[in-house]
């Protein structure tokens, strides 16, 4: 049997017989998947990662874009813990949180129908790499990001629009993972996947450092021509390791479907009629799943949230310094890499089900302790959050996995998009949960109990969650 996926392959597809679809590994049981097409697939979240770790988490957001550098200058002047300067920095934070929740309703709304589409036409690949050129782009335009309040709104819009493109390719790329795995090798591949990523971000911290340390050689970096560039070198990055994806991974086989040979227009509002079908079909045919995206949606929001809000908790709560947060970024990378990696053979062994249940119980712990330990000095912060994200990883990388065990063939990029937007859906819950406490208590750290609420919660709703044994048709 020959190791490449002929692209002209028609994929079956039970939609109007009433036959048993068949999941999308099962495809590629008896197939030897090329390492070239695992490794250029995983490559992605490599060249990727930066926008997440340096722009979104540990640099250009929270160091740059919602700082003093974005409030007028009698504002910038004030004492730190002045409350007028309080308060303008937190009308920055609500503005950029307002600019994300735009993103999320674009993506909850576009993610699930842009993939249906995809998958019918044979392009999913093509999309990855759309989207990814569009991402790169919005990274490049975030140079003319000038350190003034006047160009504040232009560094949102940009954040914003990143996050859409980043989403959306992300279900294209999810999805992909059908293509270049089998059921037995399925979840070290996703490990494999999300580790490069956490690896990527590392080297990308680093590498920040060092221009930190040697003041970027000299360089002018007034204006925030320092984080400008950061922005660009992020752009670059991508652009560059993006490649072994162009040149090496297949695009996936057009679906059999007959063309509805009205306009665009007309056709993309019906995909919406297609995904309402097909969600009632996952309900009434596949409850497991159904509930998994669910569940899965609370725990994923606050997984986001102890990634958001990190950065914050370290400053503010346990007093780390620039330098000193950008290197637990880079420590954090190291450890979720390798945590993830590894617990992608756990994933093949002991099933995705029981990794997700193990990691959130543990995560839960290790959260509840930052947030009663608190004043106990930041050696607990840097025991804690590296338990915190040795596990993040795995449950990321095990839910994808899980997804892509129990997917039809040719309806990975629909499943996936309902991926996403179940998570947008439950999106504002550690945000809103990390508002209450703060406001309600009037310290940081009650934000910590917040978003283990969100934690605690997904826990408790995925033990409910009774998947069938892998290899079973799930969803139909």
């Amino acid at each position: 049997m020959s190791n490449e996926m002929p692209t002209s392959r028609k994929i079956p597809t039970a939609a109007n017989t009433g036959a048993i679809a068949p999941i999308g590994l099962e495809l590629n049981e008896d197939r030897t998947i090329p390492k070239k097409q695992i490794w250029s697939w995983a490559m992605w979240d490599w060249a990727t990662q930066p926008f997440n770790s340096v722009i979104l988490t540990f640099v250009f957001v929270s160091l740059y874009l919602v700082s003093d550098s974005f409030l007028s200058p009698e504002i910038a002047a004030l004492a730190e813990d002045a409350p007028e300067k309080q308060r303008a920095l937190a009308e920055l934070s609500a503005t950029l949180g307002w600019g994300g929740t735009i993103a999320g309703i674009f993506i909850a709304v576009l993610a699930p129908v842009l993939a249906q589409r995809a998958d019918a036409a044979g392009r999913r690949k093509r999309w990855l790499l759309i989207y990814t050129g569009a991402l790169i782009v919005t990274m490049f335009l975030l140079y003319f990001v000038q350190a003034d309040p006047a160009y504040f709104m232009l560094g949102v819009v940009l954040i914003s629009a990143g996050t859409v493109f980043s989403e959306l390719a992300g279900v294209n790329y999810n999805a992909m993972i059908t293509q270049i795995s089998t059921p037995s090798t399925v979840g070290r591949i996703s490990g494999l996947g999300w580790g490069l990523g956490y690896i990527g971000g590392i080297v990308a911290l680093v590498i920040v450092v060092v221009l930190n340390t040697f003041d970027w050689f000299g360089m002018d970096t007034s204006n925030g021509q320092a984080y400008r560039l950061i922005g660009v070198g992020a752009a670059v990055w991508a652009c560059i390791f993006v490649i072994p994806m162009i040149l090496n991974v297949p695009e996936t086989p057009r679906m059999q479907s007959k063309p509805r040979g009205g306009n665009w227009v007309t056709d993309f509002l019906l995909s919406y009629r297609d995904l309402y079908h097909h969600v009632r079909r996952i309900f009434r045919e596949s409850r497991p799943t159904f509930w998994f995206l669910v569940a899965s949606a609370v725990y994923r929001d606050g997984l986001s949230g102890v990634f958001t809000f990190g950065a914050i908790i370290a400053a503010r709560v346990y007093g780390f310094s620039t330098n000193e947060v950008i290197i637990f970024g880079i420590a954090a990378n190291l450890i979720a890499g390798i945590g993830t990696i590894i617990a992608g053979r756990l994933d093949d062994i002991f099933g995705p089900r029981n990794v997700i249940i193990g990691a959130l119980t543990a995560l839960l712990g290790a959260g509840l302790l930052v947030f009663f330990l608190h004043d106990a000095g930041s050696i607990v912060f840097w025991i804690c959050g590296m338990i915190l994200s040795a596990l993040v990883g795995p449950v990321q990388a095990a839910s994808r996995s899980l997804l892509a065990r129990v997917t039809p063939a040719g309806r990975e990029g629909e499943i996936f998009g309902l991926y996403a937007t179940t998570g947008r859906a439950a999106s504002f819950l550690a945000a809103m949960l990390w508002a209450i406490f703060t406001s309600a208590m009037g310290a940081i750290y009650w934000g910590i109990l917040g978003i283990m609420i969100v934690v605690g919660a997904g826990l408790v709703l995925m033990l409910f969650v009774k998947m069938p044994p892998m290899g079973s048709r799930a969803t139909r």
